[in-house]
């Protein structure tokens, strides 16, 4: 055994066997047999099937908000420009009215 020690140096021990039961073997084993144990299992399944579950949601949600904000800039957008347009000419008309000194038409 003398041969086989380093110059100047110290030897370390040898590494324990992690089924001994010693030391961090036995903190291993506990949490090996604590992630393969049939809750963990389950809940890995659980979590699995909720991602999907809320990744659909968004999806189908944002397939709904595309609709919806298409159909809003086809439909109402146009009608809301057209109304501001009648609204600015009516007050044009009133207040060229106004000027002239006549009355406004809706009124006697």
């Amino acid at each position: 055994m003398a041969s086989s020690a380093r110059k100047g140096g110290v030897s370390l021990p040898d590494k324990r066997n992690p089924k001994s039961g010693g030391g961090a073997g036995f903190g291993s084993s506990i949490i090996s047999r604590i992630s393969e144990s049939q809750i963990v299992g389950t809940g890995k399944r659980a979590a699995g099937d909720a991602a999907f579950v809320t990744k659909k949601l968004l999806k189908s949600t944002g397939k709904a908000a595309w609709i919806a904000g298409t159909t809003f800039l086809v439909l109402v957008v146009p009608l809301i420009i057209e109304m501001d347009r009648e609204q600015q000419l009516n007050e044009l008309e009133l207040q060229q009215a106004s000027l002239l000194g006549t009355p406004p038409a809706g009124q006697k």
